[in-house]
């Protein structure tokens, strides 16, 4: 594994409502007005309408599971918009996640040599929908983990029916929900795995969001165990 620093964590951009006046379909809206602002419509080689084509179907999604959605906290979201390497590549999607407050961005650690990442690919059996887009349902950033040994955090998190995250993943969660990487309280992505014992994590590193890996056997008090409670694609 490699080494880590934790910092605090402050606002940047919209945030997600919190409290009892949720409403998915502006928190739909919010996010794919991210995703463009960043400029993910680039990155997939379409323009803004092409990409807008491509997710707005989701929203259909989104609106008919709303009535079982609670809102947003810190560490818990009901849905992120998730983004399939194949239009964004994660090299190129990490440097667009920052910290809550701050400009910084994110890094891919350097113990991941060149065509390493391509490597990670998702486990059998994570049932991801088909299409280069889909919804994260019910992300848990996973902070009961810390501590916990990342095999016996993924097999815990298994039990309840629940599933760990991918890359692609993991980074939707710190670029649509920033505030869920802080302090202390980063989290692994048990979900895309390349045959041997590292897990990819996400931490804070200078100031800054960065994708590493960590053995599976190594517990660290700061490092937790992201986990969702499923995946959808659009309903048509």
């Amino acid at each position: 594994m490699t080494t880590h620093e934790s910092g605090p964590g402050t606002k940047t951009g919209a945030r997600p409502a919190d409290g009892a006046g949720f409403d998915p379909g502006a928190e739909f809206d919010r996010q794919l007005d991210r995703l463009l602002a960043l400029g993910y419509p680039g990155l997939a080689g379409r323009t803004e309408a092409a990409f807008t084509a491509l997710v707005r179907p989701l929203r259909e999604t989104v609106l008919a599971l709303g009535p079982t959605m609670a809102a947003p906290s810190e560490s818990r979201t009901p849905f992120l918009l998730v983004v399939d390497r194949t239009l964004a590549p994660v090299e190129r999607t990490v440097p667009l996640t920052t910290l809550d407050g701050s400009a910084r961005a994110g890094v891919v650690d350097r113990h991941y040599p060149a065509g390493d990442i391509e490597r990670f690919v998702p486990v059998e059996g994570l049932g991801l929908p088909r299409g280069p887009v889909h919804l994260l349902l019910d992300a848990d950033r996973g902070e009961e983990f810390c501590g916990v040994v990342p095999k016996d955090a993924m097999a815990t998190v298994a039990g309840r029916g629940r599933s760990p995250l991918t890359m692609e993943e993991g980074i939707a969660f710190v670029t649509l929900h920033p505030r869920a990487l802080a302090r202390n309280k980063c989290f692994s992505l048990g979900a895309s795995r390349c045959g041997d014992r590292r897990v990819p994590a996400l931490w804070i590193s200078q100031g800054a969001p960065k994708l590493g890996w960590c053995w599976e056997g190594n517990p660290h008090s700061w490092l937790g165990m992201a986990s969702a409670g499923g995946r959808a694609g659009a309903t048509s």
